[in-house]
């Protein structure tokens, strides 16, 4: 029998990708509270973030994450990025040499300023940080659960390493492209969050679509200026893991973190609207992350800057707004 491919993370999108895997062989999933888990292998489903959506025979899910990885072919990390760094240390103490990592996390530390490949090379055995993969794309989980055509790309270092991460991901509808471009891959997927913050807080405050093709197209800038200054290669931010993964944030309605942007836009403070979600906006600590690196690295992001200002310093939708098109006249790239 297949050793069980180890899915660090049971939220919408580790169940999600845990669906994908199960077409190659036996998945396990960890989780980490043993009410979910029993939930979980009881229903064959996750009740709590994609009810009613029955998870293959293959998939299963544990409390211990060295059940979840000992002897794991590949580990996939799909806990949000706030909480990378103490689950893959976890993981590091039982993980076999020869196995492969892909993060599917998006985000950035907010004490470090680190990517989530900073991370993983810093906490991982000295033998997996050659085999390190990124994956990314525009993907809403509950899309990929019910089996509906979806593309994304997998970024690693090493051309083997993302080909073996394609074989076990591609299906007949998870389509998966490779690239080398593992910043550019992490920048995209975490400040595409940011944007979509934005985004909805126009949604919310009845604004239009010029509206929203101004904050997608300016965001796409931030994002490309960002990732420019950290290696990125710029044509990766006109694919899948920039504009498209920006573009279905910014517009999809299973978007947490526009629909953040959206309750922001009616009024409401952003207390009172994470109190009232079940899954986590990686963009809202995301965010705190993004503006201090932009800082740190000598960049002007405008939008970043208002979205931070509506979140941690209580600035009204309107008047971020108004500060955005109240700036400078300036020539559009530069």
């Amino acid at each position: 029998m297949a050793e069980s491919i180890a899915v660090i993370g049971g939220g919408s999108w580790g169940t999600a990708l845990a669906r994908v895997l199960a077409e190659r062989g036996p998945v396990r999933v960890w989780m980490r509270q043993s009410e979910a888990v029993e939930s979980f292998n009881r229903s064959h489903e996750n009740s709590r973030y994609l009810p009613g959506i029955r998870l293959p025979d293959a998939v299963s899910a544990t409390a211990d994450i060295a059940e979840a990885v000992r002897g794991a072919p590949a580990v996939v990390a799909v806990v949000p990025s706030h909480g990378m760094r103490q689950a893959m240390t976890e993981v590091a103490r039982h993980i076999s040499p020869d196995t492969v990592v892909i993060s599917a996390s998006k985000g950035i530390e907010q004490e470090s300023l680190a990517l989530m490949s900073d991370v993983l090379l810093q906490v991982l055995p000295e033998a997996n940080r050659s085999k390190l993969a990124f994956l990314g794309g525009p993907s809403f989980a509950k899309e990929v659960m019910l089996g509906q055509p979806t593309a994304v790309s997998v970024a690693s270092l090493d051309p083997a390493v993302a080909h073996r991460a394609q074989e076990l991901f591609a299906t007949s509808a998870f389509r998966v492209y490779s690239t080398d471009d593992v910043v550019g891959i992490e920048i995209g997927g975490a400040v595409k969050n940011v944007i979509a913050i934005a985004a909805g807080a126009a949604d919310g405050l009845g604004f239009g679509h010029n509206t929203r093709a101004a904050i997608i197209t300016r965001g796409l800038a931030e994002i490309s200026r960002l990732a420019l200054r950290k290696g990125a290669n710029p044509l990766t931010l006109a694919g899948l893991s920039g504009l498209g993964d920006l573009v279905l944030t910014c517009t999809g309605d299973l978007s947490r973190n526009r629909t953040v942007g959206i309750e922001l836009g009616k009024g409401r403070t952003i207390e009172d609207v994470l109190a009232s979600m079940k899954q986590v906006a990686e963009g809202v600590r995301t965010t705190k992350s993004v503006h201090d690196l932009a800082r740190k690295v000598g960049i002007e992001m405008p939008i970043t800057a208002q979205v931070h200002a509506m979140l941690y310093g209580g600035q009204p939708a309107k008047e971020a707004v108004a500060e955005l098109m109240g700036r400078a006249l300036r020539a559009e790239r530069g």
